[in-house]
């Protein structure tokens, strides 16, 4: 809902107000952003005081009000009294828009190929100008959060350069500390804290890609805020290239954020009547800490990012072959994996890498598209109809290797610049930018998709590196054009985005790829926090989150398959290791799992999301399912607490844990200590135990009130160091538990 009242205009939503107005000096002022108020509220603040001071530029000379270096902006010019980061650069030019006009219009779509979010039917559209420049700010409230983006206009008759145009700014009062979330290939979105000061704090990609180095969303929070407690303000950017995020401190206590498209090397030139877009942002706000931030934009990201047909559709359980067979696989293999694959209880089988051209390795093929007739005889038609599971792809579009059919015809196709290209996994980026290009890239991948029936798409994308200035912008507007004209017309595909795992884990992507790969990475206990960094921002629905082999190839640890699945089950299950040497044991563990997550498919992808003390939990239809997750166990550990969240005080809950198998290998030596005979740890006896046995750790079940479970529950003790009992968690390292909480009807 959008108010206006002269020239104060009030955005707002179910959980915050946005309220600007436009002072005396023609510039827009923020007024408030944060829980709901009234207009009324602020009459008091339209007609502020001046802080004007000795080294002030005033737009007014003598009115201390007219310094525009202390004021709340929302949009500043650059060398006419502002010293602080400006959001705009005309290069060679200062700017000094003011208003002109302020209305509520239907929400406008973008002209150019930037995705945008759906679902906002109106939106409030401030136009500033100067001589020969509009700009037109355009503010679109959703029922959580709001988003802001901007176009400028050359109205002059002289070209104009941008070297720099963010989609918003903002400033905040108040103290604030930042939380990014950075990494890197098999590490992305590990959680950092910075305070911001009068230095500034900048977040940022130049690989031409949004980046596992730094995720576009951020947030700033007041310090001492916790998961239910504190101010917290977020913030994310609906694009996939090079972005740029700042935020600093004035000595008048005023936060300057702004973010958009990264500065550095862009040069947008502006013919006379030429535009340009910016990215749409999101802006989000709680007064109840991380928590309640965090379901918000979770929402928004459901109800306004996810392309419509997948909004709350389960995803299916998939097995994806790439870690089973690699580049070595033929039919009769593929076949006999989806056969065990669908006995454990999955939906979908995925082939990876290696099944088109000359691709027998990284080095050759890629760009190509003629199935490997070598190792598919009857081509994809012969395997998808006989898997006995709906099919689904890998592709690599994006990119190409020398040694293949595409580059040797068309080695102009690849974004080059003018020094000798260089290779990133042994293979080229492909120049989006470039219509014929697209076009070879659309054609080839749906005569694919339209060949058989394929219900999931793997979107890989390995080569980086492409900051090419305005040409990486053009190239990402290229890539949403191709998927665009590739999924528009196909929804009922999955689509899961790829690049060197979270490499892409945008907005941008989001709104045609309904869940992301988070990462290469899938030892359990990285995923903790991989998981855990990407949950502030995006809900576990988009979180591709699969069940490999241990010891992990990522990081040479061993961990047990309960928690394997266990840190799975907040996210998309699937699983991604060679079937065939499963023992017993665990193929019926696997099948459990599928099982137990099939029945709470729903609350795990789409539950209210929280972070615990000691774990994750999810709510969703009277049911919470909590996760329980170590890492190193200590000698003598102390008690634990199950702190559940949300639940109402004077009803009454049931809490039961998930039956877990403990295999008997883990205790090798220590069996002759409890077994009637002389057990040799190394021996072929207990090998041929491990393979068929396991000791059930019986499931705990209480009836306790929901202010007692809120209050922290005291679990049973972990291991203590005097042997095996049942009334314990027998876990080693790397332990986990689930919790199912449901309402006992009186």
């Amino acid at each position: 809902m959008i108010e206006i009242q002269d020239k104060v205009f009030h955005l707002k939503g179910e959980t915050y107000s946005y309220l600007l107005c436009v002072n005396d000096f023609g510039q827009p002022e923020q007024l408030h952003f944060g829980p709901p108020v009234r207009t009324e509220d602020f009459e008091g603040f339209l007609c502020r005081p001046g802080l004007g001071w000795g080294g002030s530029l005033l737009l007014k000379s003598g009115d201390t009000a007219s310094c525009p270096d202390d004021k709340s902006l929302e949009w500043s010019g650059s060398g006419r009294g502002d010293y602080r980061e400006s959001p705009l650069e005309l290069l060679g030019s200062p700017t000094d828009l003011r208003f002109s006009s302020g209305e509520i219009v239907k929400t406008p779509p973008m002209e150019c190929s930037l995705p945008q979010s759906h679902g906002g039917e109106e939106s409030l559209k401030l136009t500033l100008s100067q001589r020969g420049l509009r700009v037109t700010l355009y503010y679109t409230p959703y029922e959580t959060a709001l988003t802001r983006r901007c176009v400028v206009e050359n109205t002059g008759d002289t070209p104009v350069t941008l070297g720099k145009c963010m989609s918003y700014l903002v400033d905040i009062p108040g103290e604030f500390c930042m939380r990014s979330f950075h990494g890197g290939w098999i590490a992305e979105a590990h959680r950092r804290d910075t305070p911001v000061g009068e230095a500034k704090v900048v977040l940022e990609s130049l690989t031409g890609a949004s980046s596992h180095r730094c995720n576009p969303g951020f947030l700033l929070y007041e310090p001492g805020a916790t998961e239910e407690a504190g101010r917290v303000f977020g913030f994310n950017l609906v694009y996939s290239g090079n972005h740029y995020a700042s935020a600093q401190r004035s000595l008048q206590g005023l936060t300057r954020v702004m973010q958009g498209i990264h500065p550095a090397n862009f040069r947008q030139v502006l013919a006379p009547g030429e535009r340009f877009e910016t990215p749409e942002a999101v802006l989000c706000c709680a007064a109840h800490g991380f928590g309640e931030l965090s379901e918000r934009m979770h929402r928004f990201v459901t109800d306004h990012i996810i392309p419509p047909c997948w909004r709350e559709r389960p995803r299916p359980v998939l097995y994806n072959s790439w870690e089973g067979c690699g580049f070595r696989f033929n039919q009769r293999s593929l076949l006999d994996l989806a056969a065990r694959a669908k006995k454990l209880g999955c939906e979908l089988f995925v082939l990876d890498d290696g099944w088109f051209g000359a691709r027998d390795n990284d080095q050759a093929g890629l760009g190509d598209y003629t199935v490997n007739r070598k190792k598919l005889p009857g081509g994809l038609e012969g395997l998808a109809g006989k898997l006995g599971l709906d099919f689904g792809l890998w592709f690599e579009p994006e990119s190409v290797n020398s040694d293949s059919d595409l580059y040797r015809a068309h080695p102009d196709w690849v974004l080059r610049d003018e020094f000798e290209p260089i290779y990133g996994r042994n293979q080229l980026h492909l120049d989006l930018s470039r219509r014929e290009v697209r076009d070879y890239i659309v054609e080839n991948v749906t005569r694919i998709l339209d060949s058989v029936p394929i219900r999931y798409v793997k979107w890989d994308m390995n080569r980086h590196s492409i900051a090419l200035g305005a040409r990486a912008h053009e190239n990402v507007l290229g890539l949403y054009q191709v998927l665009d004209r590739i999924f528009t017309p196909r929804p009922e595909i999955l689509l899961e985005s790829c690049s060197s795992g979270g490499n892409r884990f945008d907005l941008g992507m989001l709104t045609f790829s309904p869940q992301i790969w988070c990462s290469d990475d899938t030892d359990p206990i990285e995923r903790l926090s991989i998981q855990e960094g990407l949950s502030y921002l995006y809900p576990q629905s988009t979180f591709g989150a699969h069940v490999s082999a241990a010891p992990h190839a990522q990081t040479l640890r061993s961990t047990p398959l309960s928690t394997r699945g266990n840190v799975a089950f907040f996210g998309c299950l699937g699983y991604e290791l060679d079937l065939k040497p499963l023992l017993p044991v665990e193929r019926q563990e696997i099948e459990a799992q599928i099982a137990f997550y099939k029945q709470y498919r729903e609350v795990f992808q789409f539950g209210a999301f929280r972070r615990t003390p000691t774990g994750w939990q999810v709510s969703r239809g009277g049911v919470t399912l909590c996760g329980v997750f170590h890492r190193l166990v200590h000698a003598a550990p102390g008690y634990e607490r199950l702190r559940v969240w949300g639940l109402e005080p004077e009803k009454r809950y049931r809490v039961a844990s998930l039956t877990q198998c403990i295999r008997v290998g883990q205790f090798g030596s220590l069996l002759k200590h409890v077994a009637p005979v002389n057990v040799n740890p190394n021996g072929a006896l207990l090998r041929l135990a491990d393979a068929h046995y396991t000791l059930k750790v019986p499931a705990e079940e209480r009836i306790l009130s929901g202010a007692a479970l809120m209050a922290g529950m005291v679990l049973r003790p972990l291991f203590r160091g005097t042997g095996y009992e049942e009334t314990q968690r027998t876990q080693g390292d790397f332990g986990s538990d689930i919790y199912i909480v449901t309402e006992v009807c009186v």
